[in-house]
């Protein structure tokens, strides 16, 4: 640039600045009031309608709101005025508890429940709530306040607890972070994370809930808001915990304990339990980016048979489209897919299939046609379509929250399960979009006619994806169960789909990563979880796949997968030794199937979470609260992840009780820790004592054949205990008309009897007609046994099981 070029640029901008001072003479520029933060004031009284009790500082209202003896919900309008009672996450509840009280004195109000407390202090709006012996659990340390939104109107909305100096927390689902959050700030924005890092924030699903215990006792909270979330668990100020949004409204639910597990039931009671998976998704399931052409597929899945490794699930990435082109085959490696999915059918393999929702954009492309025609697509503030590029290129976006749309994107299904698909696999549904991460904030959004931008939409997109999934599925498979996964989510996806913790990284750390992700998303309502076993980028050794395939078995959701760059992650790709370790794991995946299906039922029916941190197990032993590496799977089973390479021994804690080492049979006391090998082929596996676990033969696939002796393996302990077994037809929801059969053993243990009492529900008749049982550290030999009264002889078969009885007994007894 000359000097003449910059003296002309100078009087140029002069001339801009004189017409600026001109205008503002003419036009004198309203000064904007300062924003500040806005708290709730003294309280003028309240009005009650129903089981809602309405709360007023003379302009706010805020509404206490009773759903049950334990669940509460507070919501705050800071105009008097509230939103639309609408919710993605949560299921009808009935209205309110069967009795209740409100109580007024100078100071506050106490609304009471048959199990908890609602305390209002009027003069600051304070809440709190407490048990029914007054004990508080937990109470603001401000009054609850909001601010305005300059920039896209609304409120910025806090609520901000006490936080003692003992109380843990726990929660908020995909957190790749220690279990204890306290000392933690994190944000809820749905994000694609590649390769991420501990403690890595945000990350693919939102599920604003936690747990807080002190002082032994626990409860929950859930901030039910959409938007960009935050929690503080005493990070910024030591003494407090806060959570806030980029708007929306400030709606949050108290859920009384005390216990953990009872925190977790009543969490699932308002957003749902996991629906039950066909018995073949519980499985082994094989991935990989990607596995193509045909004889690729062909050549995996021989190989599996041929070295009988159990697997029930192949899977194809997106390389199996059309130019990754939503449902369509590439011709090119598929040619002919309908036969290829039922010879692997005839082998026991299902296949499971990915869809994106980016859209190509194409003219002659059917379903870039239907969604353009029908205007199923995001549009952008100025009404242009939302186009961002995918793995397809250009593509549109369907909005997953209209219901016109999610019921056209189910029926898209309609090819593939004609064609044989069994399971379909949502990914990239934050949504991603290559550049710029996600959307713009302006895109809209329909939401089911309550609508907004893409700032209130973009946590619960991948759900409504899903939800549209499974919902399309369940019509198209008629009495079949679908089964679907997920990448994103929102509270509530349990509902209709699987998840797992997406791209992680074949280290050592990220094996101990996953270790804690899934005991979160597991205490967080998403029990049917895994990870990408062995990592989905970098490479493994043989080791490290091994330890991984091992916590893989106790899993919910098991499945290896990796990206194509990397090396082969089949279980015979480290070589022989490596191969027989993960084939025996697999194949102990397989013998465990009944428990695991039980302990799925007990998730759908109770909303009991399938991993159960030590936390959970003792929450009355402070020391318990910080324990990550031990959790129990399901009921009576205890495991203790091998994290470490060449590592030889681990201290594994064991609670209160007796417990039995899985491969040997040793007897350990609980309520300590204890030094326990940890061989290669060996990682430490728990059984309780007084546990009975059932077992089936080793398969290779869960249709394999049926069992007509189901074996009951019994862990001798002195004591009254409870074990169940679940059954049903396994692929259809006769469950839902009591098509099941669910038994309740009671065991009792004494020093010189046995006694086991079987209890029976539903009208679905076992495939097996016996039992037999091993029993494993009574005191002394049997003397006599009794079955429903009558006397039968002691026998022992050749593997040591010491009777073989009527599938249908009531009793048994068993002296020694």
């Amino acid at each position: 640039m000359t000097p003449q070029d910059n003296k002309q640029e100078n009087t140029q901008v002069s001339a801009v600045d004189l017409q600026d001072e001109i205008h503002h003479v003419n036009n004198p520029v309203l000064e904007l009031p300062t924003i500040e933060k806005k708290y709730l004031g003294q309280i003028r009284g309240y009005v009650k309608e129903g089981s809602s009790f309405y709360f007023t500082d003379g302009k706010a209202k805020v509404e206490v709101k009773l759903f049950s003896d334990e669940i509460i919900r507070v919501r705050l309008a800071p105009e008097g005025v509230f939103l639309a009672d609408f919710s993605y996450a949560t299921v009808q509840l009935a209205s309110g508890p069967t009795s209740y009280t409100i109580e007024e004195d100078d100071d506050r109000y106490q609304i009471n429940t048959a199990k908890t407390s609602c305390i209002v202090r009027k003069a600051d709006f304070h809440i709190s709530f407490a048990d029914t012996e007054g004990k508080v659990t937990n109470q603001d340390a401000k009054a609850m306040h909001w601010e305005e939104n300059v920039d896209f109107g609304g409120y910025y909305v806090y609520c901000t607890k006490s936080a003692p100096a003992d109380e843990v927390f726990y929660g908020l689902g995909d957190k790749a972070s220690n279990l204890n959050l306290r000392g933690h700030r994190v944000k809820n924005w749905n994000s694609d994370t590649y390769s991420y890092a501990f403690n890595q924030d945000p990350l693919y699903k939102t599920i604003p809930f936690y747990l807080g215990v002190v002082e032994g006792q626990s409860y929950g909270i859930f901030f039910d808001n959409t938007f960009k979330t935050y929690f503080d668990f005493a990070a910024e100020q030591p003494d407090q915990t806060s959570f806030w949004s980029e708007g929306g409204e400030l709606q949050y639910y108290y859920i009384q304990g005390p216990q953990m597990l009872d925190v977790v039931r009543r969490y699932h009671q308002l957003t749902g339990t996991h629906y039950l998976p066909p018995l073949w998704a519980i499985g082994y399931h094989q991935c990989r980016w990607s596995y193509y052409p045909e004889k690729m597929v062909r050549d995996v899945t021989t190989e599996f048979r041929k070295r009988q490794i159990p697997c029930d699930a192949i899977y194809l990435d997106i390389d199996y489209m059309d130019g990754y082109r939503c449902f369509t085959w590439n011709k090119k490696y598929f040619p002919d897919p309908r036969k290829m999915i039922a010879d692997l059918a005839a082998d026991g393999f299902k296949t499971v299939v990915m869809i994106d929702p980016g859209i190509k954009v194409d003219e002659n492309y059917w379903v870039f046609q239907e969604g353009q025609a029908n205007n199923y697509f995001c549009r952008r503030g100025d009404d242009y379509f939302m186009e961002g590029f995918v793995w397809p290129g250009r593509c549109q976006f369907p909005d997953y929250t209209n219901p016109e749309v999610r019921d056209w994107w189910g029926g898209l299904y309609q090819g593939l399960v004609e064609d044989g698909v069994a399971g379909f696999w949502n990914d990239m549904n934050e949504p991603a979009v290559f550049g710029r991460g996600t959307f713009p904030d302006d895109v809209r959004h329909h939401y089911d006619g309550y609508r907004g931008s893409h700032r209130k939409a973009h946590n619960i997109y991948g759900m409504q994806m899903v939800r549209a999934t499974y919902d399309g599925l369940k019509k198209l498979y008629r009495d079949k169960r679908p089964f679907t996964i997920t990448r994103a989510a929102y509270s509530g996806v349990q509902r209709y789909s699987s998840v797992w913790t997406g791209d992680n990284i074949a280290t050592w750390e990220h094996l101990r990563i996953g270790l804690l992700q899934l005991q979160r998303l597991s205490v967080s309502g998403l029990s049917f979880c895994g990870t990408d076993i062995g990592g989905f980028t970098g490479n493994p050794d043989g080791e490290l796949y091994t330890r991984w395939m091992q916590f893989g078995v106790f899993s919910p959701f098991m499945r290896v997968h990796s990206a194509g760059d990397t090396r082969d992650r089949e279980p015979w790709s480290f070589g022989s030794e490596w191969e027989a370790i993960c084939k025996k794991f697999i194949e102990l995946r397989y013998q465990l199937i009944p428990y695991i299906y039980t302990a799925f039922w007990q998730q759908h029916k109770y909303g009991d979470p399938i991993l159960r941190p030590i936390a959970m197990l003792e929450q009355h032993i402070p020391q318990n609260l910080r324990r990550e590496e031990e959790f129990a799977f399901g009921d009576h089973i205890l495991v203790s992840p091998v994290l470490n390479p060449g590592q030889s021994s681990k201290t594994v804690y064991l609670p209160a009780g007796s417990w039995y080492y899985y491969f040997d049979c040793t007897k350990y006391e609980g309520g300590l820790e204890h030094q326990v090998a940890t061989p290669l082929d060996e990682m430490p596996i728990f059984v309780r004592g007084g546990s009975l676990i059932p077992e089936h033969p080793i398969m290779q696939h869960t249709a394999e054949t049926k069992i007509p002796v189901l074996t009951l393996r019994l862990f001798f302990a002195e004591g009254r205990f409870n074990s169940y077994l679940y059954h049903d037809q396994g692929d259809t929801f006769g469950y839902e008309s009591k098509e099941y059969a669910w038994r309740h053993f009671i065991v009792e243990g004494e020093a010189a009897s046995l006694k086991i009492s079987q209890l029976a529900e539903g009208h679905y008749r076992p495939y097996h007609a016996e039992y037999k049982i091993y029993l494993i550290g009574m005191p002394s030999v049997l003397s006599g046994m009794k079955v429903d009264g009558m006397l039968v002889p002691i026998e022992k078969d050749q593997d040591g099981a010491y009777i073989l009885v009527d599938a249908e007994f009531k009793k048994i007894v068993a002296q020694t």
